[in-house]
């Protein structure tokens, strides 16, 4: 039969379906096989021949004749599994079914009242739609259609290449088959990598976006803290009752992390073949984010320190998670399975940087949103991974790709949630010390970015980014402050010699969020002078040697200390300072921040095209409650500064005592987030700054080690100055290189670092993102659009 004929018949069941009032009987085979049996139909032509009106409108008029609709597609799919699809006619059922269902499910999630259908056992479906009315055998229908698609996904000849040596061989039986011998990719367990096939990928990818659109009736319900995060069907997916969960997760990561998308190596060669593996990879990597959507705050995920040989999973630990692809994630544990993963995300974040210097030499890939959640998954389960990624410099083909990404998508508001999960990846590398020492390695890939052009490390990139980000950003990006701010605290104390243009960075920095009208217009501003007055602190203190560019940019800048010093707190002066914001609304000004030329070839960062599409973002928690505080000791070991009741400055250690240290308050999780004295609010319910509150974190400015440095070092530069005549830089930065202040600085303070600590608030967060990044990515076809979801709101730029 003809294509047209097939798409005219469909159509025609279509429209018998919406215009039948009366219930069309389960047993009415000829009528239901309309659907699947005699057509050849796309995916895009279900989407068009089913309309979104006419769904709704059969969910509505006549209820049983979509329920029957769902459990003899589902039946259809378990029949195919059952009998192991051997005839291209039973592939041509599953795959029409499969596209069926993807079509159908949302509008069943999207409807209240229908939330529970699948969940249902549905009288006379048994699990092998023989009739049995046992209890025992009669699953509810999600159970029969998870378990079939997992069985279908490892389906000889179907999905996976059959083993059979001929065609006499009798079929492999789909029930005895052992499908960790079928994994789709080496790489994680599993050494053997299977000849491509276009029509297997194919088949896996209809397959997966129909688990996917399983998965997706998270996106039907309000985003709710307390909601807590199982969603049943990816519990029961990730369960003990899917036999191929282990093979499963396996050939999802294999799949994603083994992907090369230069084509062989060869530049351009993308160009002459089109390369089909693509949105399988996209769909795995889509799936495999959604299955490990668990939150990490409430289950104790196994502490990893047994090490085991001979198999990929570590045994040694205690059983982890219920869902064993979390359990599976936690427990890989060797080196050359760490060394794969790393690779081949670090292969697929640097993809879009590659484009920049030679367009077009490789496929472009669009997926690093789904992988760099998946990174965060991979270091937030897996500790032994994180340590792994940072014991050598290849952590930095991570930072390198995600700088990128956070510079380009700086002024873009459709991209604020990209913004976020770069953001929330380095606060978590940057609680741990090896991070900051491995930036100090020199910077010398030259990926065009739109940037200072600069001389130094990874470090002074990781400063000149935020710096952009900070100053040429746009507003929504202002609660992202104090997490950039508290990144470069945590790395600070290991910064070996930051260069010119970051310490000048660094300090335009100070000066614009030490202006009064910015300190004095929200309560939370003068934290941002904390910080970089932390940063500067643990420099001088702990690398004084090799940062003579920091000091000499300090000296420079030293009236920005005085003024901090010396900052107004009566009524009128503080009435001035925002009369002076009210002319000038601009967050930060560039004036004062020498920008020099951009790197050549780079493009500026562009905001979003007018009409994107975006998702709206929950909320993220406060720098306090993202990151607990612990204090490095001498021997380099951390201890956790979270007090356990909450206690008095009294006995609350040696904080307490210490002339600079950490005294300027008592909450934990941030030194100067006391109860201050309340600033008043006005009759609009505004807030507004009053003395008592500018004197509260004013007299904690920790300004002593800059002070002393100031009161030493300047009365010695200005005499080389004027002794010899000096206008040039050079001679001042070689006395500086050569100075000491040993024995003259206040005794160092110890170092703090503010490490992330997994909480409900960003679980949420996640799994908002995570899910608007899928809606908005599956457009071909599109499964979500224009359903009512709820877990977030669509927007336009």
């Amino acid at each position: 039969m003809g294509s047209a004929d097939s798409k005219l018949n469909f159509r025609k069941a279509v429209i018998q379906l919406t215009t039948k009032t009366q219930p069309v009987e389960a047993t009415d085979d000829a009528f239901w096989d309309q659907f699947w049996a005699d057509t050849a139909t796309s995916v895009q032509d279900v989407f068009a021949l089913v309309p979104a009106a006419e769904i709704r409108a059969v969910r509505e008029e006549s209820p049983s004749n979509l329920a029957t609709l769902c459990y003899k597609a589902v039946e259809k799919l378990v029949q195919g599994a059952e009998s192991g699809c051997h005839s291209e006619k039973e592939r041509q059922v599953v795959l029409n079914c499969s596209r069926l269902l993807t079509r159908v499910l949302p509008y069943i999630f999207e409807d209240p009242d229908w939330r529970g259908f699948f969940w249902s056992t549905v009288p006379g479906a048994g699990q092998g739609g023989q009739g049995e009315e046992d209890d025992e055998n009669a699953r509810p229908l999600a159970e029969s259609l998870l378990l079939a698609i997992a069985d279908l996904l490892f389906c000889p000849d179907f999905t996976v290449q059959s083993h059979r040596r001929s065609s006499v061989d009798s079929a492999e039986d789909i029930h005895s088959l052992d499908s960790c011998e079928y994994i789709w990719e080496a790489g994680v367990g599993f050494a053997h990598s299977p000849q491509p096939s276009y029509t297997h990928d194919m088949n896996r990818m209809e397959l997966l976006k129909l688990l996917l659109t399983c998965f997706s009736e998270a996106m039907y319900l309000a985003p709710a803290p307390d909601s807590g995060s199982t969603n049943p069907w990816v519990q029961f997916f990730c369960s003990t009752e899917n036999r191929h969960a282990l093979p499963l997760f396996t050939s999802l990561l294999n799949t994603v992390c083994a992907y090369d998308p230069v084509g062989y190596g060869i530049p351009y060669n993308h160009l002459l073949f089109s390369d089909y593996r693509e949105p399988l990879v996209e769909e795995a990597a889509q799936v495999l984010i959604v299955t490990l959507d668990h939150d990490s705050a409430t289950s104790a995920s196994p502490t990893v320190d047994g090490t085991t040989t001979g198999t990929a999973m570590d045994d040694a630990d205690p059983p982890g998670p219920e869902n064993l692809f979390v359990n599976y994630l936690s427990r890989i544990h060797r080196e050359e399975d760490f060394q794969f993963i790393l690779k081949g995300m670090a292969r697929l974040l640097s993809n879009p940087l590659l484009q920049t210097y030679l367009p077009n030499s490789t496929k472009k890939i669009q997926f690093h949103q789904e992988l760099l959640v998946l990174f965060w998954k991979l270091c937030d389960f897996n500790k032994k991974f994180l340590f792994f990624v940072l014991k050598s410099s290849d952590v930095l083909d991570i930072l390198v790709p995600i700088l990128y990404f956070l510079n380009d998508a700086r002024a873009d508001q459709s991209r604020v949630g990209l913004m976020h999960i770069g953001v929330f990846i380095l606060l978590l590398l940057s609680g741990e010390r090896n991070f900051g020492v491995r930036l100090n390695k020199p910077y010398s890939v030259r990926v065009p970015m739109d940037i200072p052009v600069f001389t130094g490390t990874h470090a002074d990139l990781l400063i000149v980014v935020f710096h952009k980000i900070i100053t040429s950003g746009h507003q929504r990006l202002q609660p992202l402050f104090d997490c950039l701010l508290t990144i470069v605290v945590n790395v600070s104390p290991y910064l070996k010699s930051l260069s010119m243009v970051a310490a000048n960075k660094l300090l335009h920095l100070l000066e614009a969020f030490s202006t009064t009208w910015f300190l004095f217009s929200a309560a939370q501003n003068h934290h941002l002078v904390f910080f970089l007055l932390e940063v500067f602190n643990n420099i001088i203190q702990y690398q004084f040697d090799g940062n003579s560019n920091l000091v000499y940019a300090i000296i420079r800048k030293r009236s920005v200390f005085h003024q901090l010093a010396n900052l107004p707190a009566d009524p009128p002066a503080i009435h001035k300072a925002l009369q002076r914001r009210r002319r000038a609304p601009e967050p930060l000004s560039r004036a004062g921040s020498q920008e020099g030329a951009s790197m050549e070839g780079s493009r500026p960062a562009a905001p979003a095209e007018p009409g994107t599409l975006k998702t709206s973002l929950v909320a993220t928690p406060g720098i306090d409650k993202l990151t607990e505080k612990s204090q490095v000791s001498e021997d380099g070991t951390l201890r956790s500064l979270e007090p356990e009741p909450p206690q008095s400055a009294a006995d609350g250690g040696p904080a307490a005592g210490t002339d600079e240290g950490d005294s300027w308050g008592r909450e934990p999780g941030q030194p100067w987030r006391e109860q201050q004295p309340p600033a008043t609010a006005s009759a609009s319910g505004q807030w507004s700054p009053t003395s008592e509150w500018v004197l509260s974190w004013k007299s904690k400015l920790p300004l002593q080690t800059i002070m002393r440095l100031l009161q030493v070092l300047v009365p010695q530069v200005e005499k080389i100055c004027i002794d010899k005549g000096l206008t040039d830089e050079s001679e001042i930065l070689r006395f500086l290189q050569h100075g000491t202040l040993v024995g003259l600085l206040p005794v160092p303070h110890p170092i703090l670092i503010r490490k992330y600590q997994a909480n409900a608030g960003t679980a949420l967060w996640f799994r908002t993102y995570m899910w608007g990044v899928i809606y908005l990515r599956n457009v071909d076809p599109p499964v979500w659009y224009d359903t009512d979801v709820k877990l977030f709101e669509i927007q336009r730029v």
